[in-house]
């Protein structure tokens, strides 16, 4: 018998991975959308076969569906190949309906973006790819959509971008796909938009250990130069408690309610920023950097008005995450996913984060070490 029971599958609401056993889970999306998923060994290699969604295959559906393509695979065949047989495949506009239907609608309150999330399909994506089956779309057909509004209205392009992203992804784990997502990397074939998304204006990793040195001690100082160690948003800076700081683990656990993806954050503390708390301990005994107003954080202008005054408002508070960023793609040599998740950013698409069990958080803590030397011009 699995772990998972019926009641259970629809009382649970946290986005994750939830095991039943003998290779199969549930798997609930950002978005509140709730699949199968099988891993099991198919011809030597293993494999994630996506079995459905939960408002259509139910537990025991899902249980009897592993079972059947577990036997597959032990005789020497390949489930989805087998499934491609019987399984009827839905076209891509009955895909985007059921996606839209189970993972976009009832999720949060804004009713104006359900709305435009189905109807920028609607106008730009089904006259010209709706009745294709699912199975079929590929990057010529993602340009078909995309190549006459990507420079006319490049906004909205981006957005029926992501939005055919999500759908085919929805596919992928139904079963129904079992390609790389065409919509990945598809830019490469279309034209260079004018209004690129417009970056913060980021220091150069190089100039940090003379700048650092320049900013004083003030609490907008003190607040800029943790931000710039932790490589850590302005929200998540000056709204930090010291409820959220873990000295004898030297750990900052940033709540989901504070963190842009609404994620729990562990952020893992070098000495650097340890000293940093230690210098403006006492300052309050709930903001770890005060501002003006009683019971409040620092201002969120505090540290840009900083910068003003140190003749750096051609920055923005902001960019230092980017000059983290380039710093550990152009000198520290790491995995792109370590310092992708040092910036709390998603690694992966939803099935791959949803089999990922650690956060890395020893190869972040001795990269965000080397990253404070560096800054710090630690020898």
């Amino acid at each position: 018998m699995g772990a998972l029971t019926a009641k259970g599958v629809l009382s649970l609401k946290v986005p994750g991975h939830y095991v039943d056993g003998e290779g199969l889970a549930l798997v609930i999306g950002k978005r509140g959308g709730k699949s199968w998923v099988l891993r099991t060994v198919v011809k030597g290699k293993r494999r994630d076969i996506g079995l459905g969604g939960v408002s259509w295959v139910s537990l025991a559906e899902a249980r009897e569906k592993a079972r059947a393509a577990r036997k597959i695979a032990r005789d020497g065949g390949d489930p989805i190949e087998a499934r491609k047989t019987v399984a009827p495949c839905p076209t891509f506009e009955e895909a985007a309906h059921l996606v839209h239907s189970e993972q976009i609608v009832g999720q949060g309150k804004n009713d104006k973006h359900r709305a435009q999330w189905i109807n920028s399909l609607r106008d730009y994506a089904f006259p010209l790819i709706g009745t294709v089956p699912i199975r079929d779309i590929s990057q010529a057909e993602v340009l078909k959509v995309l190549s006459p509004i990507w420079t006319e209205k490049p906004e909205t392009a981006r957005r029926v971008r992501q939005r055919i992203r999500t759908v085919i992804n929805w596919a992928r784990t139904a079963g129904h796909f079992d390609r790389a997502n065409p919509v990945d990397g598809i830019e490469k074939g279309l034209a260079k938009q004018k209004d690129q998304v417009v970056h913060h204006a980021a220091m150069p990793w190089a100039d940090l250990p003379a700048f650092l040195p320049t900013l004083g001690n003030s609490v907008a100082a003190e607040a800029l130069r943790f931000l710039v160690l932790t490589a850590a948003r302005t929200g998540e800076a000056i709204g930090a408690r010291w409820s959220e700081i873990n000295l004898a683990d030297r750990l900052w656990v940033v709540p989901a309610e504070r963190m842009k993806a609404k994620r729990e954050h562990k952020v893992p503390l070098s000495d650097e920023p340890v000293a940093v708390l230690t210098r403006v301990q006492g300052l309050s005994p709930d903001f770890i950097f005060p501002g003006t107003k009683r019971d409040h954080g620092l201002s969120n202008m505090a540290m840009t008005q900083l910068m003003r005054r140190l003749k750096r408002g051609d920055l923005t508070v902001h960019g230092f995450r980017s000059s983290f960023r380039d710093w550990a793609e152009e000198k520290a040599d790491v995995p792109r996913e370590v310092a992708e998740m040092c910036l709390a950013h998603e690694v992966g698409n939803a099935v791959e984060r949803s089999y990922r069990r650690s956060d890395l958080l020893e190869k972040r803590r001795d990269l965000m070490a080397r990253w404070a030397q560096f800054c710090l011009d630690i020898a």
